[in-house]
């Protein structure tokens, strides 16, 4: 089935990509190499410059300097319907008068294909959506019409498939449904994946490898376990989850750690897991990795880093777990995600609590928060 489907993915590089246009720079600078086969998930906020790459790529957009190579050969100046690249849109843009088996061989008709209408079936019973191809795309749930648009756009047989927000339009259960069933497509027909997104869980369910894109520039790319938990810069830190951040002075450094003085607290982090290891410093730590005790500080340690006392200001339940808001003396407020795995460790405001995490769970980051960077 899937090489009935696809050819095998290309290896997408783009180098030296710059995009201007009048009054701002929506592209900085951007080196990136997809290899074949991968699923790849360019993720950022609104005007980070994802969709002008992807823009780019699909030959919808000119760069203002730089180069891009598909499966080895330069592309840059090729037309979009000359490259072997198709692109998913959050719209579907379906036509509305054709069925859904003429909507997916469109395509193959307009380039003269042979048995476009055997190959559009295909490429529908590929989605499973075979059965209904004699329906209207109105007739069609949003999550099934999301899956004709793959089907039209597998069915072109690209070395490339771009996905502009493509499940921007479902509701949070069929947008769920929708990331599993696109990772099992593209398993099966081996194509090279490009996934446009904002959705952190979506990237880090779908995609082999993620980068984070932040102002026209990559911050950070790897498998999504690494980025999550080794982030090296603050964006990174905050846009892919919530990180409790902690700024010091270097006063101890050895061969396995690093350790800063934040407001009086002695606080460490390993050095193979920090960016920096002099001068004015972030330590980071994700609120899941952290615990919090009510019956007293528990003791110092050389792999234990504690803060507090404190007192809890904010209790939000979130089905899976308690989310405590802990706000300490001199040093701010402190998040703690404890999982729903029984009775809650605390259920009422205002309890005093000391807050702990394992040396080896904290990371160190590259720059500061703004309001530290001074």
């Amino acid at each position: 089935m899937a090489e009935q489907q696809a050819s095998a993915g290309a290896d997408l590089e783009l180098r030296g990509i710059r995009k201007e246009f009048p009054g701002f720079t929506a592209i900085e600078e951007l080196d990136l190499t997809i290899p074949a086969g991968q699923f790849f998930a360019l993720l950022g906020p609104s005007g980070c410059g994802k969709t002008t790459t992807l823009r780019i790529i699909a030959g919808l957009d000119q760069p203002t300097t730089g180069k891009i190579f598909l499966s080895g050969k330069d592309i840059t100046d090729t037309k979009p319907h000359e490259r072997k690249v198709n692109t998913v849109f959050q719209s579907y843009a379906l036509f509305p008068h054709m069925t859904v088996l003429d909507n997916v061989a469109f395509g193959l008709k307009q380039r003269k294909i042979d048995e476009p209408m055997k190959k559009a079936q295909d490429a529908l019973n590929l989605v499973e959506l075979g059965h209904l191809g004699n329906r209207r795309p109105q007739q069609l749930s949003g999550g099934q019409q999301q899956r004709v648009a793959l089907a039209r756009a597998l069915v072109n047989r690209p070395s490339l498939l771009l996905l502009d927000e493509p499940l921007g339009a479902l509701d949070l259960k069929l947008r769920r449904q929708m990331q599993i069933e696109l990772k099992a497509i593209q398993m099966e027909v081996g194509l090279t994946f490009l996934h446009v997104t904002h959705d952190q869980e979506e990237a880090m369910d779908m995609a082999d490898t993620v980068a984070v894109m932040n102002k026209g520039r990559i911050e950070q790319m790897g498998a999504p376990e690494k980025l999550y938990d080794r982030p090296k810069t603050v964006f990174v830190s905050k846009f892919l989850g919530q990180s409790n951040l902690f700024v010091g002075d270097v006063v101890e450094e050895n061969a396995n750690s690093v350790s800063i003085d934040c407001k009086g607290h002695k606080l460490t982090v390993p050095k193979a897991r920090a960016e920096k290891h002099s001068g004015k410093i972030a330590i980071g730590v994700r609120p899941e990795k952290a615990t919090f005790h009510e019956d007293g500080a528990p003791a110092q340690s050389s792999d234990l880093n504690v803060v507090g006392p404190g007192e809890i200001i904010d209790i939000r339940f979130t089905g899976v777990s308690n989310q405590y808001l802990i706000e300490i003396p001199n040093l701010g407020e402190v998040t703690v995600f404890a999982q729903n795995v029984g009775k809650s460790p605390v259920t009422e405001l205002g309890a005093k609590v000391w807050v702990s995490w394992k040396v080896e769970h904290a990371f160190g980051l590259a720059d500061l928060p703004v309001t530290e960077d001074k």
